[in-house]
């Protein structure tokens, strides 16, 4: 009897196999420590008001903050030619919303996102690197001394009482939000074993490896801080990835400038190995699908003619293929924003929700919660009164704080790659996309719908 029904997983794979690049499998189906970072390309900035002057002096101060974080350096801030960019920091932007504090002592907020295309191509114009959106993740364990003892630095307890070292660990996040650096520190539990709080200042990584191993992570960070006459010290001993660091040490006068200072070491260090150069950004930028349950080159085919069918698509093409997962290369224009609108127009492309991390409690391994508690309001569609002043739609956040913390815009989830491919991951510029592919059902000749 003639095969009329779908090939087989066997066939499909052997036909695949044979396609051009298949050979360079990248690996993303065994879970590791990388994370793929969302908030790149947000940030949120104090502004005096609402006026066009005003509003357009928090786009420079945004876009400037996101160049810090994109390249990967400060030095391109120092760039003479960074100051033409930051005057067109308007045409760089996707969606704002101004943000009008309602409390005494608290400021106005303007929130910011960029397009990350548009950011990308805009670095390369100047000649700087780009540090994509897949990072490394450390795990800091950092001892703090002062006059009244050792401590080590961990998570609020997730029952909302703070840990006695809450300012060092808010600093922490601040930072590495600030520079887009994915950072995680121990759970509060660790706060009362003294005999780790000995190994971390002491610095002796074989008990801290052991420590780490049911805690997602690239990089591994053991951190000393001791207040010295008016001045914090800091030294610490970063191992992994091949970026084994030291006995490195700096100082500050606060919590927050060594946290600062320590992180954007940490942060130039990765992006001089992983960003990529100017030339290698190209105009049409590129990204990775990764698309389960595809089992069949029927599956194959219509993905691939689903994809070529969007607008934004310019080329797809395979990449890797292993058991029922494929990884499609799709080249496109325009913003990747615009590409997943027009795929979620596609209900057979149904995304994978990863379990994303942002700064507030503290969860199990692989990747923990790590950031500050989320903001009241996250979106406009959260905004329950609104005004207009000077053209501009206004949200009334009467919880908005006094000093603002960017870690409710930074987020991440885990990427799902294999150790030894985790650098190619790094170097690409754009998230990974991860869809499971919902074929329609496939119904015999004569059968009702």
């Amino acid at each position: 009897m003639p095969d009329s029904g779908r090939k087989t997983m066997p066939t499909y794979r052997f036909i695949l196999q044979t396609l051009p690049l298949l050979s360079l499998l990248l690996g993303y189906f065994a879970p590791a420590q990388a994370v793929s970072v969302d908030g790149l390309y947000s940030v949120e900035v104090p502004v005096a008001g609402s006026s066009p002057q005003q509003l357009q002096a928090g786009y420079v101060e945004g876009l400037r903050r996101v160049l810090l974080r994109v390249s990967g350096s400060r030095e391109v801030l120092q760039r003479e030619e960074t100051g033409a960019l930051l005057e067109r920091a308007e045409s760089l932007l996707q969606s704002y919303q101004y943000l009008r504090a309602e409390q005494n002592g608290a400021s106005n907020r303007l929130r910011m996102t960029f397009g990350s295309v548009g950011v990308n191509q805009a670095l390369s114009s100047i000649n700087a690197p780009v540090w994509g959106a897949n990072r490394p993740l450390t795990l800091a364990w950092v001892a703090v001394q002062t006059s009244s003892g050792r401590q080590l630095v961990t998570a609020p307890e997730a029952s909302g009482a703070l840990s006695p070292s809450e300012r060092w660990y808010r600093a922490f996040q601040n930072a590495a939000a600030s520079r887009g650096l994915p950072l995680v520190l121990p759970a509060h539990q660790a706060a009362g074993n003294r005999e780790l709080l000995s190994e971390v200042w002491g610095q002796f990584m074989g008990r801290i490896r052991a420590e780490s191993e049911a805690i997602g992570h690239d990089l591994l960070a053991s951190v000393r801080i001791n207040f010295d006459r008016n001045t914090w010290r800091a030294s610490w001993v970063l191992e992994g990835r091949g970026l084994d660091e030291s006995e490195a040490s700096l100082s500050g006068s606060s919590p927050e400038q060594v946290a600062e200072l320590i992180v954007g070491r940490w942060a130039d260090m990765l992006a001089a190995r992983y960003a990529v150069e100017a030339g290698e950004v190209g105009e049409s930028p590129q990204v990775d699908i990764v698309l389960d349950e595809v089992d069949s080159l029927e599956d194959y085919a219509a993905i691939k003619a689903a994809l070529l069918s969007m607008t934004p698509v310019q080329s797809a093409g395979p990449v890797s293929v292993k058991a029922n997962q494929a990884i499609l290369r799709v080249a496109f224009s325009g913003e990747l924003r615009q590409l997943q609108e027009y795929m979620a127009l596609d209900t057979r492309f149904v995304p994978v929700r990863e379990v994303q991390t942002n700064v507030g409690s503290q969860e199990s391994p692989p990747v923990p919660n790590i950031a500050a508690t989320q903001s009241s309001l996250t979106s406009p569609a959260d905004a329950v009164e609104s005004t207009v002043e000077n053209g501009v739609a206004v949200v009334a956040d009467g919880n908005a704080p006094a000093t603002n913390e960017e870690g409710d815009l930074f987020r991440y989830q885990p990427l799902a790659v294999e150790a030894a491919d985790a650098d190619k991951a790094f170097e690409s510029l754009y998230p990974i996309l991860h869809y499971r592919w919902q074929a329609s059902p496939i119904r015999s000749p004569g059968e009702r719908e």
